[in-house]
């Protein structure tokens, strides 16, 4: 799975310039955290709705309301934006995305394509909706969890004890020492008894 086929396109942007109250009026009318900012077609920083949000004063203030106004109406995006940006390339697989975007603990990334023009952005909304998807949860059927050696064949023993039922999904991880564990969505025919045929087969099933 690539990342341009998850994430959202032609996402909304601001200019260095764009006055902060009228950025954090654009984060709220749309509904989302984050605005890519372009210098024309330059990529040249981020803002979040938190850092918008931290840019206004306290509700302690002693300025007066014509005070505040124009101090607000002189502080740019550019003041507060972060640069330089963590990007991801369109052509990139998800979980490359995913792993940037843990290590470097923050929720979302603007996309570029090769020629470095923004194309998108990628956040951790879609990085769920593509692990929902590779684990098959909107197509119903039954759920399965089995541990097995951790050598070759593994796979295909669970396979050969799950039919004649269809499996719509498998991801896989470490479990106890010499043991992988491989949690699988099935549907069709004998998907209710699929648990006892499994374990029939000699083969863990943890649920």
């Amino acid at each position: 799975m690539l990342i341009r086929d998850w994430m959202t396109p032609d996402p909304q942007t601001v200019s260095p310039d764009t006055p902060v109250m009228e950025a954090l009026k654009i984060v709220k009318g749309g509904g989302f955290r984050r605005l890519p900012v372009m210098s024309g077609h330059e990529l040249v920083g981020i803002v979040t709705r938190k850092d918008l949000k931290d840019a206004m004063p306290s509700k302690a203030t002693t300025l007066s309301v014509w005070e505040l106004n124009y101090l607000l109406s002189k502080l740019a995006v550019s003041e507060i934006m972060a640069r330089p940006v963590i990007t991801a390339c369109e052509d990139e697989f998800m979980e490359d995305g995913a792993v940037r975007m843990l290590d470097r603990r923050i929720g979302g990334m603007p996309v570029l394509d090769r020629a470095g023009r923004l194309t998108g952005i990628i956040t951790t909304r879609d990085i769920l909706s593509a692990f929902t998807g590779i684990l098959g949860m909107h197509e119903g059927g039954q759920r399965l969890s089995i541990e097995m050696p951790d050598v070759p064949g593994s796979l295909e023993q669970a396979t050969h004890a799950i039919l004649p039922s269809n499996i719509i999904s498998v991801a896989t991880y470490g479990g106890a020492e010499g043991k992988r564990r491989f949690v699988m969505r099935m549907n069709g025919e004998g998907v209710r008894d699929v648990k006892r045929r499994v374990a029939e087969a000699g083969i863990t099933v943890l649920d």
